[in-house]
């Protein structure tokens, strides 16, 4: 769900200045303040001094354990992946300096979308400069005012400002809710333009998206339908293609949304689609039009990772034999978790409350493990969360490390 910030009860006038318009924010840098009195050290402002594998990095002086970095597949240090990109740096320079309508498009833009279209098995396929103005930008194109969007109300914070963005009618629907999702569409008027958002894994909670159904009723009532596929992208599927893969649905579904920098190991996003008049697109799309397009460097080492994932079947199968073993342990050691089974690579620990949840997420961290922690509004339900994002380079003795950390940071803090 989108990030956002309460609002405080009334605005705070200056003299002789009108509203301080920071006032809108006092509730969040009063919870902030708190957290940090309580001695706990600020978890929204970490710096990694020196990242040494995908799985580790030197924080605060210490050897850490990454277990909250999205880098599901390992690549940011794959030696093929990294000589793409320096030899890209050396041949086209550090960046473009323009739009992809402008001067914006290399070589090695085509090459990343040849290999976009390679991997999916799409006709078109569309580079953005992030996975969030790749939402912005298609959702806001094709549902403008007067459609109607029908999306899960966990949706990502770039889906819902996507919808914002075009002004379309914005009809949420509960969670996961098959039957929701269906009254929800059965209402909107005949003949209005409908498309359905929804996402294959979720990320706060990792749980997976029932797209079969979902998918064969969005049909069933008219509605075209994108699935944002960020957290399963190379992972998920015989293939790695996502949930859609996995679902058997690839030919219903009209756009699949999804980034560089989680599973692919760098930044950027994309758009693949079958529909012939997509490539209109590129003019339409405003945060596609009106940004400066990804350095040489950046979708040369996209380009390699994602022919490299083609062929990572044993990365997948190690990935699952952690996610697997990670959601058992800590099952067994008492913790609650968002999912009763491993449904991805994500492993959502829910916390009794937020000051709880930073010590304990302090206590990991002493340990020599990093962890993302998720507060409210981010979180569904009003939950905190510690989010552990496996990788596909973590060994079977590093989550049985991690499992540990967790047993002793969760008995200090009192947790377990």
């Amino acid at each position: 769900m989108s990030e956002g910030v309460m609002q405080a009860d009334k605005p705070q006038v200056l003299d002789g200045e009108g509203t301080d318009l920071f006032s809108k924010f006092d509730d969040t840098i009063a919870m902030r303040a708190n957290l940090l009195a309580s001695g706990v050290e600020d978890p929204f402002s970490l710096v990694m001094e020196k990242v040494l594998s995908p799985t580790r990095a030197v924080c605060n002086g210490r050897d850490t354990i990454l277990l909250g970095t999205y880098n599901y597949m390992g690549m940011t240090f794959d030696p093929e992946v990294i000589e793409s990109g320096i030899q890209a740096l050396r041949d086209f320079g550090t960046g473009t300096t323009g739009s992809r309508v402008l001067n914006g498009t290399y070589q090695g833009h085509k090459e990343c979308e040849d290999a976009l279209r390679e991997f999916y098995g799409m006709d078109h396929a569309m580079v953005f400069s992030t996975g969030y103005q790749a939402n912005l930008g298609i959702i806001s194109t094709i549902a403008g005012k007067g459609d109607y969007v029908v999306l899960d109300i966990d949706s990502h914070a770039s889906i819902w400002d996507g919808c914002a963005m075009g002004n379309a009618e914005i009809v949420p629907f509960k969670h996961n809710d098959i039957t929701a999702m269906e009254k929800r569409l059965k209402r909107i008027p005949e003949g209005a333009g409908k498309l359905v958002v929804l996402e294959g894994v979720y990320s706060m909670l990792g749980d997976v998206a029932p797209l079969k159904e979902m998918v064969k009723i969005a049909k069933e009532n008219g509605a075209m339908v994108l699935v944002d596929e960020a957290h399963s992208m190379g992972f998920i599927g015989e293939n790695g293609r996502g949930v859609v893969e996995d679902a058997g649905v690839m030919d219903d579904v009209d756009l699949i949304i999804g980034t560089f920098s989680k599973s692919v190991g760098t930044v950027g996003g994309f758009c693949v689609s079958n529909h012939p008049k997509f490539e209109i697109m590129r003019l339409m799309c405003r945060p596609y039009v009106f940004t400066a397009s990804l350095p040489p460097s950046v979708v040369a080492t996209a380009a390699t990772s994602i022919r490299k994932l083609m062929g990572a079947a044993d990365k997948r199968a190690n990935l699952w034999q952690s996610s697997r073993r990670l959601h058992g342990g800590l099952q067994d050691l008492g913790f609650t978790l968002g999912t009763d089974i491993p449904q991805s690579a994500i492993v959502a620990v829910i916390m009794p409350d937020l000051e709880k949840g930073a010590a304990m997420w302090s206590a990991l961290l002493s340990e020599g493990l990093y962890v993302n922690l998720a507060r409210p509004p981010a979180t569904p339900a009003n939950m905190t969360l510690l989010r552990c994002s496996l990788c596909a380079e973590h060994t079977a003795e590093e989550v049985e490390t991690i499992l540990g950390m967790f047993e002793r940071a969760g008995k200090a803090v009192g947790i377990i």
